[in-house]
């Protein structure tokens, strides 16, 4: 029981919620993940609400249409070419998504790896925001059949306090053509830049 409340503090370090581990992931399964857990809306074929200020707490809706839709067409459409193009080109509309909401809601001047003890919770995501806003953003890619060589996948966590692993979860791609999954991961980088994507089973391991 100890053991379990210790474990449970540490989640809250980044607001994570456990997610299921089986990939690829339906639609339906992501639902139940991501947003039935703390009443939100998935993301619709023309927006998506903007999870911020550690755990969701606050929210934002935005409309992704005209300007913004074309931005993104052309951005993913750059990496068309192979998987590895594909994920180059989602890491950096992850950036875009950044640059084009930090002004909207106040998270232009957010930290990298932010979390409660920050104490700036308007400004800044935590991994629990990001790993919702970028499944958003890569179900939304999805609904405008934009993405050829991948699948969205459920969030993934890693967390061991054996060995001093902060707990932290991230969105995921899944490789159509091999099932690997990869982080898209946005709490790991600066303002504006992109993702940082790696094979899921190096991200387990890191901290």
């Amino acid at each position: 029981m100890v053991a379990r409340r210790r474990a449970a503090a540490l989640v809250l370090m980044c607001g994570v919620l456990v997610a299921p581990q089986g990939v690829p992931a339906s639609y339906d399964a992501i639902v139940r993940d991501v947003y039935d857990r703390q009443s939100i809306n998935p993301p619709s074929a023309t927006g998506m609400t903007v999870c911020y200020g550690f755990g969701c707490r606050r929210r934002h809706e935005i409309d992704f249409e005209g300007p913004d839709k074309k931005a993104l067409e052309a951005i993913i459409a750059a990496g068309k070419a192979s998987p590895e193009a594909e994920r180059a080109a989602v890491a950096k509309a992850v950036g875009w998504f950044d640059r084009r909401v930090g002004p909207v809601i106040g998270t232009a001047r957010r930290v990298v790896r932010a979390d409660f003890r920050h104490l700036d919770d308007a400004h800044n995501f935590d991994c629990h925001d990001t790993s919702t806003n970028v499944t958003s953003l890569l179900l939304l890619l999805a609904k405008w059949n934009l993405l050829r060589h991948h699948t969205v996948g459920e969030t993934r966590f890693r967390g061991n306090i054996l060995v001093g692993q902060t707990p932290h979860n991230t969105a995921v791609l899944i490789a159509t053509g091999t099932g690997q999954a990869w982080s898209i991961d946005m709490w790991t980088t600066t303002f504006g830049a992109p993702a940082e994507v790696m094979p899921i089973e190096r991200w387990l391991q890191e901290n």
